[in-house]
């Protein structure tokens, strides 16, 4: 066997709106040059129909850790890849626009776009001022429906209030895909990031059900995709793909079971 790697511990994750869940969820991990990405995720409910969908929550979050000897990499792009048996419906949903959130202070962002509101989380980051040792900061995410250059997105606005206030948004493009995967939600992080400190971790929960035209809606509904004669299956609920400065690259693959009900 070959020598270990020590790992330094990442800062702790905030509280997540289906923290019985998430601590449930099994973690994926993957590591490469000295950097390791933790994943978990999970879903609820995991009774699902075989045919047709209904409303579920999903929780994705992940923790960034290096080892001993490798410097801090600035996180730069997240892809969360969703299974195909997920679909996300926004008809009648209100929408937030940018520039009633950035900047703003949690309160402030609720109180602009609370009807858009369809998730939290939280992030964590370490952050570096000149001539002192890092610390951590953690800030609150919320998570709004939106739209970029036209085209449907999450806006995950982030606050935190060390070594200074601190705001900005994380806008999720949302883009169809063919496959395994049936939607992709991806995000380029601004470069205030790099002023604030080194993410050290991001949680996201998507949970929000509304009514429009007469009928109950959810943001996130599913099936169970299990053959007939069975009343089970697994499958992988989503991808993860944490991308750093440099080119490194590390994915993960959320392989979650569900039952027909």
């Amino acid at each position: 066997m070959g020598r270990k790697t020590r790992f330094a511990s990442a800062t702790t994750l905030g509280v997540v709106v289906l923290a019985l869940f998430h601590s449930l969820a099994i973690a994926e991990v993957s590591q490469k040059n000295g950097v390791r990405v933790t994943v978990t995720g999970d879903m609820n409910p995991t009774s699902l129909p075989r045919n047709g969908t209904a409303p579920i929550a999903v929780s994705v979050a992940g923790d960034i850790s290096t080892s001993k000897q490798t410097a801090f990499p600035k996180l730069t792009k997240i892809a969360i890849a969703i299974n195909q048996h997920g679909k996300l419906d926004r008809k009648g949903l209100p929408l937030c626009r940018l520039g009633h959130i950035n900047p703003s202070t949690t309160q402030e962002a609720l109180s602009a776009c609370r009807s858009s509101l369809i998730g939290e989380g939280s992030f964590s980051a370490d952050v570096r001022i000149p001539e002192q040792s890092p610390f951590p900061s953690e800030g609150k995410v919320l998570a709004f429906n939106g739209k970029l250059k036209g085209k449907p997105a999450i806006f995950a606005h982030i606050y935190g209030t060390k070594p200074v206030p601190t705001s900005y948004v994380l806008p999720f493009s949302i883009t169809p895909t063919k496959g395994t995967y049936g939607t992709l939600l991806e995000a380029s992080l601004p470069e205030i990031t790099g002023e604030w400190g080194y993410v050290t971790g991001i949680s996201l929960d998507l949970d929000r059900t509304f009514s429009s035209g007469g009928k109950k809606r959810s943001y996130l509904a599913a099936g169970c995709p299990a053959p007939r004669g069975f009343s089970k299956a697994s499958f992988p609920l989503a991808r993860t793909t944490f991308s750093f400065d440099g080119g490194l690259s590390l994915s993960s693959t959320l392989n979650r079971s569900c039952k027909v009900r």
